[in-house]
């Protein structure tokens, strides 16, 4: 039984925030393409041709719907072959890594400064406590700390709400990378 309930608490540890990740969700820097794609393998050597990058860039936009994307990429597959729908798979999966990548960035940059805002209300804390156990308390400097404390309190609370939003956004990003990759291997040839 013991066995049973390490092996479940495991995952749960792994996704303890940490100031480099602060999201529950697990790290995973970067993205493989065999997580999402299981049609041919892509030219590792080969570039993308003008056609293929701009419609990848297109598709990969959040602003664009799957459904429009999902048209986009039958129209494109009606033109070209199993070689073309891989070298947009693997356009549209280096575009939206590379984005996830600089987020995770972003959000490990978010974290630190989250524990660095942390320390600094802590140190506001305990300097209004020793402004406040003085003999002859300085009011004025007392209002000032308790004012500081209360704006760099509030940034913190903002900020921490925030947190589910902004460690939502790589797995969005994942999501849309997996719908793309479903509507282009739909329209590669039966085997």
């Amino acid at each position: 039984m013991t066995t049973v309930l390490t092996v479940l608490a495991l995952p749960a540890l792994a996704a303890q925030p940490t100031a480099d990740w602060p999201c529950v969700q697990v790290l995973q820097p970067h993205l493989s393409l065999g997580q999402v794609w299981s049609g041919p393998a892509p030219d590792p050597n080969s570039q993308p041709a003008p056609e293929v990058a701009a419609l990848a860039d297109r598709i990969v936009e959040r602003r664009m719907t799957l459904a429009e994307a999902e048209a986009e990429i039958a129209a494109f597959a009606g033109t070209h072959d199993a070689a073309g729908l891989t070298a947009l798979m693997q356009a549209a999966f280096d575009r939206i890594d590379r984005h996830r990548s600089l987020l995770i960035a972003g959000i490990s940059r978010y974290g630190h400064k989250q524990v660095a805002l942390a320390a600094q209300v802590e140190q506001r804390r305990e300097r209004m406590a020793e402004l406040e156990k003085a003999d002859k308390p300085d009011f004025d400097a007392i209002d000032a700390a308790e004012a500081a404390l209360d704006w760099d309190t509030r940034v913190f609370t903002e900020r921490q709400q925030s947190l589910t939003y902004v460690c939502e956004t790589p797995v969005i990003l994942e999501q849309r990378l997996f719908a793309l990759a479903r509507a282009i291997s739909a329209h590669l040839p039966q085997q």
